[in-house]
């Protein structure tokens, strides 16, 4: 498969690009900084430079073109304002859910965050993030061409992966390693039958494979 990421250089990102990539599929990753490309060429992605809060629809679509599947991981960071979270986590996955359907590419993952809620209210950064989530999942919801799934982690840690998750529709608030994010991602590309899911994840006691299994029904 030709796997195209949004936010190519996040820490998710980098550990999907190089279990994709072990795994034998083509990985484009879409960075905004030049200076980071050789980390993907490391992780085994293509970089591709280009701004999401300033590109069009028919640049990224000509990104994602021929692409199997679009995974948008991007971020705007914890030292961002409440501004950025809107122009990355909500209006630069709405144009990346855009910009797959122009291209034809109907497998869609949007990373997403445990509370999401386009409703949710308050004043702190940290309140804009998850409005801007949950505004990006409900517009992805809303694409009827795309074949979507929503993962929303609890608290990320760096801690090893252990390969053992918690994957549902809702599970109690917990923490999981960013490299079990990126393996649960890995397989979902490869479970078509989470389309149209919105899945929380934990660690747990279920093994990745298992866990999707079970979540796909």
């Amino acid at each position: 498969m030709r796997i195209v990421i949004a936010g190519g250089h996040g820490q998710i990102a980098l550990r999907l690009e190089r279990l994709l990539a072990g795994r034998g599929n083509e990985v484009a990753g879409i960075i905004r900084d030049p200076d980071q490309a050789e980390d993907l060429r490391t992780a085994g992605a293509e970089p591709v430079v280009l701004d999401l809060e300033s590109a069009s629809v028919d640049e990224v679509a000509a990104v994602l073109e021929g692409a199997d599947g679009a995974v948008f991981a991007a971020g705007a960071g914890s030292g961002s304002g409440a501004a950025r979270k809107d122009t990355v986590d909500r209006a630069a996955a709405v144009l990346f859910a855009d910009a797959a359907e122009r291209a034809g590419v109907r497998r869609y993952l949007l990373v997403s965050s445990m509370s999401a809620d386009p409703d949710h209210r308050g004043d702190a950064v940290f309140d804009a993030y998850l409005r801007a989530k949950g505004k990006a999942e409900v517009y992805v919801r809303s694409k009827s061409d795309l074949d979507w799934t929503i993962l929303r982690p609890g608290m990320l840690t760096n801690d090893a992966g252990t390969g053992l998750v918690r994957l549902a529709e809702s599970v109690a608030r917990g923490a999981v390693p960013r490299d079990d994010v990126a393996a649960v991602l890995a397989e979902l590309l490869d479970t078509p039958a989470t389309t149209g899911l919105t899945l929380e994840l934990t660690g747990g006691q279920t093994p990745v494979a298992e866990a999707t299994k079970t979540a796909a029904g």
